[in-house]
């Protein structure tokens, strides 16, 4: 797979969420209290809202619909009605851009 440059890293505030579209997808890619980065699926997997509405706390994001949990890190969800989880993707930061290992 290859690595897609994203965003610039100055894109997205720490513990914040910024949408990514890519190849007809859509995409979240998140910064972590840590500085690090994190990209996952852009929609619920429980009804398919848009996860750059949510809000982002330590490592979690939370559905601004129905308020389900997801850990970012691992995709995981963490609270109904989310029961799915959301697929990641490999994130690295080079300089001051941020790439992603899509399919």
């Amino acid at each position: 797979m290859p690595w897609i440059d994203a965003i610039a890293a100055d894109d997205v505030e720490e513990e914040d969420v910024i949408r990514w579209d890519h190849d007809d997808k859509t995409y979240v890619i998140i910064r972590s209290p840590d500085d690090e980065f994190f990209c996952t699926a852009g929609l619920c997997t429980h009804e398919h809202v848009h996860l750059s509405d949510g809000m982002v706390m330590d490592h979690e994001i939370e559905c601004p619909r129905h308020n389900g949990i997801f850990d970012y890190r691992t995709g995981k969800a963490l609270r109904a009605p989310a029961c799915e989880h959301l697929s990641t993707y490999e994130t690295k930061k080079e300089g001051d851009r941020i790439f992603v290992n899509v399919p």
